[in-house]
């Protein structure tokens, strides 16, 4: 897929004001600093589509970009920012709660994790909160080119262990990207794309 137009719609709080067409829709989370932005800026081909910054927890509100006129991305609060406000937090969790267990059109979750770290309480906890609401999602492993292949590969691999050591049969379907030199790229869009036609052609829209 190659991606043509990417354009801004809203950012609220309130799930119930998010976008009422039927398109497909997929859902970008992660810790707050785990390069969300910059992945989506490098799979739009826009320098500046969400804002990135160098201090966590910039993204606050539900974010939809109207992608190629048939499909939205959203771009979700980062979870886990120790330095915002309690109350904050709970805000954070209350929508992104009613977002992933009402909003019909969420066809996908990418739940990013820092290819670097060894794998946290925090985003384990997510992904289980993922599968138990039946939320259908892939994980996306960030900042690749900061380490060499090896140890990516190896990382990903200790990150398996914990997740099936976690109650899961299986790995969730990932990808390796790093957004500076567009690695995953080309693999994320062409799942995005497949999972397109086949809600297009199962809803006969658009």
């Amino acid at each position: 897929m190659k991606i043509t137009s990417a354009e801004f719609i809203i950012s609220n709080s309130d799930v119930s004001k998010c976008p009422n067409e039927p398109l497909p829709e997929y859902a970008f989370i992660g810790r707050s600093n785990v390069g969300k932005s910059s992945l989506i800026n490098m799979l739009t081909n826009h320098k500046n589509l969400a804002k990135t910054s160098g201090k966590p927890g910039k993204t606050q509100l539900i974010n939809h970009f109207k992608i190629n006129l048939n499909w939205y991305l959203v771009d979700l609060p980062g979870y886990g920012y120790a330095r915002v406000s309690k109350k904050t937090k709970e805000v954070f969790q209350k929508f992104i709660t009613d977002y992933f267990e009402t909003r019909e059109q969420l066809v996908c979750a990418f739940v990013l994790i820092d290819i670097r770290l060894e794998a946290q309480k925090i985003d384990l906890e997510f992904i289980n909160y993922l599968g138990e609401t039946g939320v259908p999602f892939c994980i996306i492993f960030t900042k690749a080119d900061k380490i060499g292949k090896v140890t990516a590969q190896k990382n990903v691999a200790a990150y398996k262990k914990k997740v099936l050591a976690n109650g899961w049969e299986e790995m969730p379907q990932h990808f390796i990207t790093s957004s500076s030199e567009n690695t995953g790229k080309e693999e994320l869009l062409n799942f995005i794309d497949d999972i397109n036609q086949q809600f297009f052609k199962e809803n006969n829209s658009f």
